[in-house]
This record gives C-alpha cells, sequence and structure tokens, in this order.
C-alpha cells in the first residue's frame, strides 16, 4: 500500500450375528457333574425355537450421512493449480487505498470483468481485499499508529464477497503492533471457509519509527508464525485452503525471505508491488522473484493511480501473463 489513510459418525458397524442353536451333548462322563446357573440357562434365541415365537431383533439404526465438506466459494477445497485469484483492495471511506470501496455491488461487477479477463488455462477465483487494519501517520489513542475497521465493516465486505461468489482476505497494516496481535482480534472470521489474510510488511513499524518516514520490516519467523496460526484453524475445522498473501515492494521489507515455509492448508502468496511505468514493475519483479522461497507462490500488483503517472499505464492482462513465473495471484489497487 502506499498511502497512508488516517464444524460423523461413522457408518453403524456392528453385524447382527444370528443365532446358532445347538442341544447340549449328553454327558459320557462316569460321574455327571453339578448343574450350573450356565447349564439351566436358556438364551434368548433357544427359547424363541423351542417355543416357535422367534423374537424380532430391534432395528439397527441407519448410518448417518456425513456431513459435506465446506468448499471454496466456486467449489473445491484447494486454491491452486486449478485458480487464479484475482482481486480489488480498499476500505470504506479512503478512495486512495484502493477501488474497494463505496458501492460494493458495482465494484464486485467490475471486478468479474476484469478477473475474467486472466482466465487462460484456470478458473477465476474474486477475491475483496479488505484492508482491516489501517495504518495510519498519527499515533492514535493507544499509540501503535493503526486503526481497526469495526466488525461490521467486516460483516459487509463478506456479505458482498460472498453474493458475488469470491474470497475475502483481511489486510493487515500493523504499524507499531505486530500482525499476530492484530490477527487474532479478527479471529472469528478466520474460522470461515472462505476468508484469508494479506499481510502488509513495509507498514510493520519498529518502535520509534513513524509510518511513511521508514520502510517497515518482517521476518519469514513472524510469516511463518501466522501461517502456522491459520493451519491450526484449518485442521481444527476442516476448511479448504485458505490464502495467506505478503506484499513486498521492496528486498528489506522481508527479512530471511527463503526461509519462509508453506503450512499444511494455507497457500502463501508473494505479491510483488512495483509502481510506475511497465518496464520498471517488470524489473521489478523479475528482481524480487528471485528471493522467493520455495513453495511460495507468485503474485502481482497493479495500481490504479499510481501506474498510471506521468503518462505511463495500467499493464494489460495479458502482459502481466507473460511474467515469469506466472502471477497466481493479481491485485488491482
Amino acid at each position: 500500500m502506499r498511502t497512508l489513510a488516517r464444524g460423523a459418525v461413522g457408518p453403524f458397524t456392528a453385524a447382527l450375528t444370528a443365532a446358532c442353536v445347538t442341544p447340549h451333548a449328553v454327558a459320557t462322563s462316569p460321574v455327571p457333574r453339578e448343574a450350573t446357573a450356565a447349564d439351566s440357562a436358556v438364551d434368548a434365541g433357544t427359547r424363541a425355537f423351542i417355543d416357535g415365537t422367534p423374537e424380532t431383533p430391534e432395528a439397527a439404526p441407519l448410518p448417518e450421512v456425513p456431513a459435506a465438506k465446506q468448499e471454496l466459494p466456486r467449489g473445491g477445497r484447494s486454491l491452486f493449480p486449478e485458480y487464479r485469484l484475482v482481486g480489488y483492495c480498499g476500505t470504506p471511506g479512503a478512495p486512495a487505498l484502493g477501488e474497494l470501496q463505496g458501492n460494493l455491488k458495482i465494484k464486485a461487477k467490475a471486478l468479474e470483468t476484469k478477473a475474467a479477463q486472466y482466465a487462460q488455462n484456470r478458473k477465476i477465483l474474486p477475491v475483496f481485499e479488505l484492508i482491516a487494519v489501517v495504518v495510519q501517520g498519527f499515533p492514535g489513542p493507544d499509540g501503535k499508529y493503526r486503526h481497526r475497521v469495526d466488525d461490521s465493516v467486516v460483516d459487509d465486505y463478506l456479505r458482498a464477497a460472498r453474493a458475488s461468489k469470491a474470497l475475502l482476505l483481511l489486510n493487515i497494516q500493523p504499524g507499531q503492533s505486530d500482525f499476530l496481535t492484530e490477527l487474532k482480534t479478527f479471529d472469528r472470521y478466520l474460522h470461515e471457509p472462505d476468508v484469508g489474510v494479506a499481510l502488509d510488511p513495509e507498514w510493520a513499524m519498529k518502535p520509534k519509527q513513524r509510518p511513511g518516514q521508514f520502510f517497515g520490516q518482517t521476518t519469514s519467523q513472524m510469516i511463518n508464525d501466522v501461517a502456522a496460526y491459520l493451519s491450526t484453524v484449518v485442521q481444527q475445522d476442516d476448511l479448504p485452503e485458505k490464502a495467506l498473501v505478503y506484499h513486498e515492494v521492496v528486498r528489506t521489507v522481508v527479512k530471511g525471505e527463503r526461509d519462509v515455509k508453506p503450512q499444511p492448508g494455507v497457500a502463501i502468496i508473494k505479491s510483488v508491488d512495483g509502481l510506475g511505468r511497465v518496464g520498471a514493475k517488470m524489473a521489478t519483479y523479475a528482481n524480487l522473484v528471485e528471493t522467493t522461497a520455495p513453495g511460495v507462490h507468485a503474485g502481482f500488483k497493479l495500481f490504479f493511480d499510481e501506474d498510471t503517472r506521468n503518462g505511463s499505464r495500467i499493464m494489460t492482462p495479458k502482459e502481466v501473463l507473460k511474467l515469469s513465473p506466472q502471477p497466481e495471484y493479481v491485485m488491482y489497487e
């Protein structure tokens, strides 16, 4: 981001065994043994045979039908390689932070049209990337230089995403807080099958650093910790795969990036955020993908504002799809 804003039972398996009626054998021993309770007892099956009134066994319960596993908005439980993710980014009341604000229904239709141009050999899965924690240029009440949107905002965006069969990503710009602390404030949404996470390391500030004066920074360990947290949620709730995006504008914003390790049920995506003219963006992409860790998927960001300044233009979908490696996630801000 460039601009500051203020829940089977398994099938019933016990088989019913027909009673086998076997008359007691005549004793051949010279000294008959004493009768026991077992000898005098007549089992239910034998009694039924003698009386001629066979008992009707109690009917076995029908096997329960396992609940269908939760799926992604447009089917399936894995993101890649079936889908290409294409999305809009934004937050309410801040047009400078992206298109995803205002009339979400209209924006969703525009996104669907835009995303269709990226289909090629994959299905398209639209993404609503809501900046849920917004960095600020001033400390705020707790001195953390960030603002969290209300749950009601997340509810609105999730409702709109579901109406479009899209994913919702909660973007975190932590300021002087940290990613896990901020993410856990939205924990209840992470238990939904269609909600993922996006991290913005350039806005993860060190103590005494003010946003906008320095590039923030995170570590591979922090990304791994967030991935592990999401993986636990996915496994506990038996959810479909979750997307975990981290945006990167320069190499220095992720320390030890080659040590980022994907976790079960979590698809980690590195989104290159280069700005400016087409040539410069392509060069930035080529430079930053060199440090991508194994198993991390490629992503690319386009800017409606910054990419069109000074006579430049936004790259076309065909140009984006010619990048190597081909982006599996494309975000418009």
